[in-house]
């Protein structure tokens, strides 16, 4: 008997999207699959995009709106599976996903499995569209080092860094339990978050070329991760800080740190200037995890140019107040 995958859908406001998601789980050639749909308060027709799809194979629950973590979580709580597909409700996967990345986890138990991922423009055709390649492809024995060569990039060594998914991963169950649940206080980055600590878990990480993700870039700023606010800018520097915290309880590699400092100093440039103190201490910790290190953000051009000059941080200063302005008019 195959084992139980549970695939978990968190919804919110998700109308236009739902059903093809929804779909592209029930398409799956894996046979023994269960859907929790879970639908977070949505305003729109969400939920009863959903219930049309309600049978013994698919559930779905309501909750009141607390994101995206939470009802992640209560997917996890109303699951069977003893392993577990997340899916957004505006990103898709592939018929074989599940079916051929089980083959690779049934061969590794302790393991986690990834695949590549198709990223598209909403509105756009994307069936002829090739998954962009990834240094992921080449799995690893060392979840340790697969997370410094993710968050390191081209600090670490050339073609390092980038995006993993989250429903590139399929996972075991007791993977996920031994991490622990999605902290619900983060609302960006809640995932990178998460899967450290998944990912540090785990025995660690596979990867099916066949197996395919459908990732949906929006060009506007209708998504959660794209909404900029004080809790957004609060959750981005809370999850690294997690996430050093978790990896430097597991490694004491130097290159661990630096890679680390890299994402402090991706917060620090983020966050200037319209959160200072939040930068300053962004920088702060970037600075003390590599002394060394030259943040330089502008790489070519007049800005680059500009910032040898005046700093980098008046260049992102000038970019700011330019933004407001135009905003204004």
């Amino acid at each position: 008997m195959n084992p139980l995958v549970s695939i978990i859908i968190p919804v919110y406001n998700s109308e236009k999207y739902l059903a093809l998601s929804i779909s592209s789980a029930l398409n799956q050639t894996y046979a023994n699959i269960e859907i929790i749909v879970i639908d977070d308060g949505s305003t729109d027709n969400s939920l009863t995009v959903a219930k049309a799809f309600e049978n013994e194979e698919v559930k779905v629950f309501h909750q009141e709106n607390k994101g995206a973590a939470a009802a992640r979580n209560k997917g996890m709580m109303e699951a069977g599976g003893e392993y577990i597909q997340y899916l957004d409700a505006d990103d898709l996967i592939s018929s074989n996903k599940i079916y051929d990345q089980m083959i690779l986890l049934r061969k590794k138990p302790g393991y986690i499995c990834t695949c590549p991922t198709v990223y598209f423009i909403d509105g756009k055709d994307f069936s002829n569209k090739k998954p962009e390649d990834h240094w992921v492809k080449e799995g690893s024995d060392d979840p340790v080092d697969f997370l410094i060569k993710l968050y390191g990039g081209e600090h670490i060594g050339l073609g390092y860094g980038g995006m993993v998914t989250v429903h590139s991963w399929l996972c075991p169950r007791a993977v996920l339990d031994k991490a622990g649940s999605w902290n619900e206080e983060l609302s960006v980055d809640d995932d990178g978050e998460y899967f450290c600590r998944v990912v540090l878990a785990s025995g660690g990480i596979l990867h099916e070329p066949e197996a395919l993700s459908y990732y949906r870039k929006f060009t506007t700023n209708n998504s959660l991760s794209t909404l900029k606010n004080d809790k957004t800018y609060l959750s981005l520097l809370k999850s690294t800080e997690l996430k050093a915290k978790n990896l430097l309880a597991s490694t004491n590699r130097f290159d661990a740190k630096i890679a680390l400092s890299r994402l402090f100093w991706d917060n620090t440039f983020t966050l200037y200037p319209r959160y200072k103190e939040l930068a300053i201490a962004a920088e702060e910790k970037a600075r003390e995890l590599d002394p060394l290190y030259y943040f330089q953000p502008f790489k070519v051009g007049f800005k680059s140019v500009l910032s040898k000059l005046l700093g980098w941080k008046t260049v992102r200063t000038l970019q700011f107040l330019n933004t407001k302005i135009t905003a204004a008019n």
